[in-house]
């Protein structure tokens, strides 16, 4: 009789129309092997389109978010077979994904574990946590992102001296360089995370996605261009139930009601 594999990530209900993600390898700091990007990469393309779920929340079980790649894995491997992977199609559904993404980083968030954090759209950390990309320390360097995300989110120069060194953070610098959104005792870290997205779920979805959608698309625009960009979604938004609810219940002086129309 075949052994069952134990799942790497699970995908649970964290609180009306908010979905948590959590990476479950625990004995090996949370370290992204290759079935736990595929188990990623399903879950939020699943999540992606489930009509129920407004907004994810992502993290690691136990005291890391997640530690790196899977070193002993990778050593050995050559180019042909790292090409063969095709790795950037399992990131490339967690950056495509519409809903907005919380990532609660409960510990070391380091090498593809900081890339992964720098996927979502708002990072809590805790007290905690620490943040680097280590790649240049074992003869290689980030290659899920972390040289473009990681200027984008900080600029160069801060960017450049962690990559080149290959230096860890704390949350404290972290925040203090912005790369994260906030920074919370280790013990509320979760109990944060699910208020904001329970804050945002209930905000209209569509709103959601297309703010994600402009800013992300847009950031990479001539100013111009990106304008455009925001102008037609802003103008679309017009066309959608929700804006009417909104603006209704903002002049009946009552709650809205958004349903994602």
């Amino acid at each position: 009789m075949a052994g069952t594999i134990k799942p790497t990530v699970i995908v649970e209900d964290l609180a009306p129309h908010v979905a948590l993600v959590r990476i479950e390898r625990p004995e090996a700091r949370n370290a992204l092997d290759i079935p736990t990007r595929h188990a990623l990469a399903e879950a939020f393309a699943r999540l992606s389109v489930d009509p129920d779920v407004r907004v994810i929340v992502i993290t690691g079980t136990g005291k890391a978010f997640a530690a790196g790649a899977d070193l002993k894995d990778m050593a050995p491997r050559t180019s042909p077979e790292m090409i063969a992977r095709r790795t950037h199609l399992h990131w490339q559904v967690i950056a495509q994904c519409p809903k907005p993404v919380i990532a609660a980083v409960n510990g070391f968030a380091l090498g593809g574990g900081c890339e992964l954090a720098m996927h979502a759209d708002l990072i809590l950390a805790a007290e905690s946590a620490k943040f680097g990309q280590p790649e240049i320390k074992v003869g290689i360097m980030p290659g899920a992102g972390g040289t473009q995300r990681l200027v984008r989110a900080v600029g160069k120069f801060k960017a450049m001296k962690i990559l080149l060194t290959g230096a860890i953070i704390d949350a404290a610098e972290a925040d203090r360089i912005g790369l994260v959104t906030e920074v919370v005792p280790d013990a509320q870290l979760m109990d944060r995370a699910r208020a904001l997205a329970v804050e945002l779920a209930m905000l209209p979805p569509i709103a959601l996605a297309e703010i994600k959608d402009v800013v992300l698309h847009g950031e990479d625009l001539p100013l111009g261009a990106a304008l455009a960009l925001e102008r037609k979604a802003f103008q679309l938004l017009f066309s959608t139930d929700d804006q009417k609810e909104g603006m209704g219940a903002f002049l009946d002086k009552r709650s809205p009601d958004f349903k994602g129309r």
